[in-house]
């Protein structure tokens, strides 16, 4: 997009506001699909959890993706945006099995990461065909926080656990159909990948009446210039050769899956917000924008850099600002970035905003959620509304006549 077009949609919907470009994510998918395009059967389950807004599920469900959840709403808002239940799949962790079962009404896919509700989904639900979530061991990710196939982790069945798990399955007669892993995001080392692909491979042995092996995702995208990012490609080449090899010795053709998030909307979300004031310290120049980590809350929750743009002046001269927001909290966006001469009223623009920045979007400090715009075929389109403070109380319940004391008197009598 270009940043005229980004600047009208502030103007149009004013700021803060997210933008999302169709083209983009259509881009990523089809660069992930052509690099396993050498799989028999290959599934892309779109994992919602990273921007869950119904219209990107629709966009998504059109170009032949399934959908990965982890909540029973997840799982509802996909069925709402169209996608069949059997190309859904549900996988939670830590919650109750009345919400599997729940889930499992619905006709969806069930993959189960713990040996307690594996026992007790089994024993109830023996023909229902479950997946089982593996933890191999493998920190593929390069952050502890979004790393989750460490020893520590607390998701997944460890593979020292297997003997446990198998006399589970032994012992309920359930259906085993899928295995899965999930080692964490940002992965950079395909060869751990790989090396933790084989400990699933040696998992999958087990069960004969498997239908697909799910490798979780994870890949890393830029977020900027120069920056590294998994190499899908090459990805694409290793593993598909491993897993025909392995499939042609289980004597079955599988279907690879995986459930990309960020790789498909991250680059494409762009967030817009304007600048309030201009503040100079002693030391420090900042720019103060109206958001805050009430609707960007990664670079203080991960610490990740997201690049920043005044795209009311992206040719202007630069000097060093520290971007912050509103919040009455520490809510640095970025510290001593170099970007075009800010001025209050200018627009800047934060990239690889489209996963995990609106779903994790508050209402601290009774601040609105911001709006949500799709960028398709050159035109925009609003799928969110910004809130309002109608909804902000919406849910809440005013016990006035508690504490009012004329009223307090009056409903006494």
């Amino acid at each position: 997009m270009k940043h005229s077009d980004l600047l009208k949609i502030a103007h149009n919907y004013g700021a803060p506001v997210y933008v999302y470009d169709s083209e983009k994510i259509i881009s990523q998918f089809n660069r992930l699909t052509k690099a396993f395009g050498s799989v028999p059967k290959l599934k892309l389950n779109y994992a919602a959890k990273a921007l869950s807004n119904i219209s990107i599920l629709r966009l998504m469900n059109s170009l032949g993706s399934g959908l990965d959840t982890v909540s029973i709403q997840e799982v509802r808002l996909g069925l709402m945006a169209g996608f069949q239940p059997q190309d859904i799949i549900y996988t939670p962790n830590g919650v109750s099995l009345e919400e599997i079962e729940e889930a499992s009404k619905l006709g969806v896919q069930i993959n189960i990461d713990n040996l307690s509700i594996l026992e007790q989904f089994g024993t109830k639900h023996p023909q229902v065909p479950v997946c089982i979530r593996i933890n191999p061991h493998v920190m593929a990710g390069g952050n502890s926080n979004i790393s989750v196939g460490h020893i520590d982790s607390k998701f997944g069945i460890s593979i020292h656990q297997i003997p446990h798990l198998l006399r589970i399955v032994e012992l309920t007669k359930m259906n085993i159909n899928g295995i899965h892993m999930h080692t964490g995001s940002d992965i950079l080392d395909i060869d751990v990948f790989l090396y933790a692909s084989e400990i699933l491979f040696d998992t999958a042995k087990h069960f004969k009446e498997l239908d697909f092996i799910d490798f979780g995702s994870g890949f890393k995208v830029p977020y900027k210039e120069g920056d590294i990012q998994t190499n899908v490609e090459e990805l694409g080449q290793k593993l598909t050769g491993r897993f025909n090899e392995f499939c042609q010795e289980y004597g079955k053709d599988l279907t690879l899956a995986f459930e990309p998030g960020k790789f498909l909307v991250s680059e494409a979300g762009s967030f817009l917000a304007k600048v309030n004031v201009v503040k100079q310290t002693t030391s420090t120049v900042f720019a103060s924008v109206d958001s805050g980590f009430n609707h960007l809350i990664r670079p203080m929750l991960y610490g990740s850099s997201h690049e920043i743009i005044n795209i009311s002046k992206p040719d202007g001269r630069e000097r060093y600002y520290s971007v912050v927001g509103y919040i009455c909290e520490t809510d640095t966006f970025g510290n001593n970035r170099r970007i075009s001469e800010i001025s209050e009223g200018d627009i800047l623009c934060f990239h690889n905003a489209g996963a995990y920045c609106f779903t994790m979007a508050s209402n601290y400090n009774s601040r609105y959620r911001p709006a949500e715009v799709l960028w398709h075929e050159g035109k925009a389109y609003l799928i969110r509304e910004r809130e309002t403070f109608d909804d902000i109380i919406r849910n809440q319940v005013d016990l006035t006549y508690l504490f009012d004391p004329v009223i307090e008197k009056a409903v006494a009598k």
